[in-house]
């Protein structure tokens, strides 16, 4: 019965995304400068509650559309973590790997796209609401909590595209503006600020409509996905480039309050690292905004499975998703690195390109199909997991000075976790780390750390917990340190079977000074908006 609740929801989506993109089919192109003379108003405001559901169904579906190919994560391949092929197809994802990226790079114009789609649709939705304000027989709370999906939407529409680049346009009128212009950062974080704390105000503790059909995470937002985006906003906001050093406590001050309410929210980590990434759990706890997928209403995901393998027999994948040899060999043995990559394939052996196999892409052994149309996968996006929560109130901690047991015990419930070992269990004294199957690893123990650089440690607890999902390359725009990363490629311990040491895939070209950590606006939209200028 649950399961058949489950894919109305789906059909409901999907339902939502057709008729609101018919409402708002002339306003949602991604264009911030079309020929107002050719602009199609639409209704004014919403005649009931339902319009306004339905948009917001609508809504998600544009950010999964969005979000559907590895187009969404493209700048992440800048990072330490991850490559791509040294051929083929994937030069545009090759710019970011050698951070020489090309502002008529089409990955940049289509997230661009993809993202003014929501934000443009979001603006529709905004100014369509008043007729439904203050009136007795509509309900004003769900009416307050579908607008809080609705800023939060947009808010993060923002963000993610502030993280690729430096300068934005801020388009908050339903209507296009002619001859707009790029706004500084800071305005573009203040408006971003706004919308998430609006989202924080209105959404519930946590979305009654998907805890009744027994659905973990948000794949709709709750208080505690406003409040953890924020969390993560204000550690950008504290690093580069605005270096604001107080948002270090805001970033805390967020993070503490996801931990402290997170039962409310239905949050908290998974027991086993590894479970994160099977199909059956594409749905979970750890999960604090989940985009969505289902095969059966044929949405499907297309950042897993094939991409991560090699095109090569027997494997016959698509090249796209690999990663870094050195990242790999840095990586501290253990559970967390049996989950995170594939060590039943020999990947040193390869006969196209060397390259380490992520399981977070392709899944366990066994886990996802390898036949038939297997670039189509239902795994759900984690946007943000609630390790992530953990390890910010740790850094956030560190760097703002109020270094807390709470702070430590967030860092330490992660590397419990990755030592095989039950989080919420201190360890206080030595203990031998467990496989994946639970048995002890020889040679590899645990103790709790509660001494030294708070900051630092989370830090790198960060690189290793979140390799391979998109989220080093920030950490190294945010801290400065994509030089002294980006230098630090070079294999130094891996070789082939005839005792080759291998190469480094994929070579920087470009700088990698600070004049070069965020990517030029796509070229079409400059030639578009003559007042945009690179």
């Amino acid at each position: 019965m649950k399961k058949d609740k489950k894919n109305k929801i789906f059909m409901r989506l999907i339902f939502g995304i057709v008729v609101f993109v018919t409402i708002g089919t002339v306003n949602s192109c991604a264009e911030l400068d079309p020929d107002l003379t050719e602009f199609s108003v639409p209704p004014e405001s919403f005649a009931n509650l339902e319009e306004l559901r339905t948009s917001v169904f609508g809504l998600y579906g544009l950010v999964r559309t969005a979000a559907v190919f590895t187009t969404f994560y493209a700048p992440s391949w800048a990072g330490d973590d991850i490559t791509t092929h040294s051929g083929l197809n994937k030069g545009d994802f090759r710019e970011f790997d050698q951070r020489n990226v090309n502002a008529t790079n089409a990955r940049l114009l289509n997230n661009w796209r993809g993202m003014y789609n929501v934000i443009n649709n979001t603006n529709i939705i905004l100014s369509r609401v008043d007729a439904l304000l203050n009136f007795d027989t509509v309900d004003q709370d769900e009416l307050s909590r579908l607008l809080g999906e609705v800023y939060f939407l947009r808010g993060m529409a923002y963000y993610h595209l502030s993280r690729t680049h430096e300068k934005l346009p801020l388009a908050l009128s339903s209507l296009p503006e002619a001859n707009i212009t790029a706004s500084s950062r800071l305005d573009v974080f203040m408006q971003i600020e706004s919308d998430l704390l609006e989202a924080e105000l209105r959404l519930p503790m946590i979305n009654a409509d998907i805890t009744a059909v027994g659905v973990e995470g948000a794949s709709r937002v709750n208080r505690g996905s406003a409040r953890a985006l924020l969390a993560r906003f204000y550690l950008d906001w504290a690093g580069f480039p605005l270096n604001d050093n107080s948002k270090y406590s805001a970033a805390a001050e967020m993070a503490k309050k996801v931990m402290d309410e997170s039962g409310a929210h239905g949050f908290g980590l998974l027991e086993n690292f590894q479970d994160l990434w099977k199909l059956e759990n594409r749905f979970n706890k750890e999960s604090l905004f989940t985009i969505a997928y289902n095969n059966s209403a044929r949405i499907r995901n297309l950042k897993f499975n094939r991409v991560g393998y090699p095109g090569e027999t027997p494997f016959r994948g698509w090249d796209e998703t690999y990663g870094e040899i050195k990242f790999f060999e840095d990586f501290p043995e253990g559970t967390r690195k049996e989950a995170t990559y594939r060590m039943d394939i020999d990947w040193k052996n390869l006969s196209l390109q060397k390259s380490p196999i992520l399981a977070k892409i392709t899944g366990p052994p066994g886990d996802l199909p390898m036949t038939g149309a297997w670039h189509f996968t239902e795994r759900n996006d984690f946007y943000m997991r609630y390790a992530e929560i953990l390890l910010t109130y740790a850094e956030a901690s560190g760097r703002s000075g109020n270094i807390t047991t709470d702070a430590w015990e967030a860092l330490n419930m992660v590397r419990r976790r990755a030592a095989g070992l039950p989080y919420n269990t201190p360890v206080t004294s030595p203990v031998p780390q467990l496989d994946l199957e639970g048995n002890e690893i020889p040679g590899l123990v645990y103790v709790d750390i509660t001494s030294g650089d708070l900051a630092e440690l989370a830090f790198t607890e960060r690189k290793w917990e979140f390799a391979g999902e998109y989220l080093r390359w920030n950490d190294l725009v945010r801290t400065q340190r994509v030089e002294q990363a980006l230098n630090n490629r070079t294999p130094a311990t891996s070789m082939s079977n005839d005792g080759t040491l291998l190469q480094e895939i994929n070579l920087i070209e470009g700088s990698l000074g600070i004049d070069n950590y965020f990517s030029p606006l796509p070229q079409v939209i400059v030639d578009e908006n003559p007042n945009l200028i690179n």
